[in-house]
């Protein structure tokens, strides 16, 4: 099974100079807990409920100052869309992620695949799933994305 069977193709870009406080309730309105960053049609990073909690607010940053490029994940990681369930699972293992960019092969972004997206695929997604989990799971002193 490909990742493009199972990802949430309906995703939106956020402009780098969005305000926070604007990515935040996108989340809430969205009910996600990531947003990938954009510019000129192009992925440059993903902003979590995370980032902007720890790298923004918890930094005394103001909501309405301060732009997703101030908190965002750069280097994002992402797999492309007819990337097998089993080869996205490895990669959010190795990586650390809960959510993968999808990508097609003029890298343009084409969806996204969250953990529970392999959890709910069958048995070939189950098992994809744990493989990412255990990854996920283990202790590293890289930072978090």
């Amino acid at each position: 099974m490909q990742v493009q069977e199972v990802m949430h193709k309906q995703v939106d870009l956020v402009d780098p100079n969005t305000m926070i406080r604007d990515a935040a309730k996108k989340m809430r309105d969205d009910k996600v807990g990531a947003l990938p960053v954009g510019e000129n049609d192009r992925l440059v990073g993903m902003v979590t409920d995370r980032d902007i909690i720890v790298r923004a607010i918890a930094e005394e940053q103001g909501l309405g100052t301060t732009a997703v490029r101030q908190c965002m994940s750069e280097g994002v990681f992402y797999c492309f869309e007819d990337a097998s369930l089993d080869e996205a699972g490895r990669l959010m293992a190795e990586h650390q992620v809960h959510r993968l960019p999808v990508l097609n092969h003029d890298k343009r972004m084409v969806g996204i695949l969250a953990l529970a997206d392999l959890a709910r695929a069958g048995d070939e997604g189950a098992e994809a799933a744990k493989k990412a989990v255990t990854g996920i799971s283990e202790p590293t002193d890289a930072p978090r994305r």
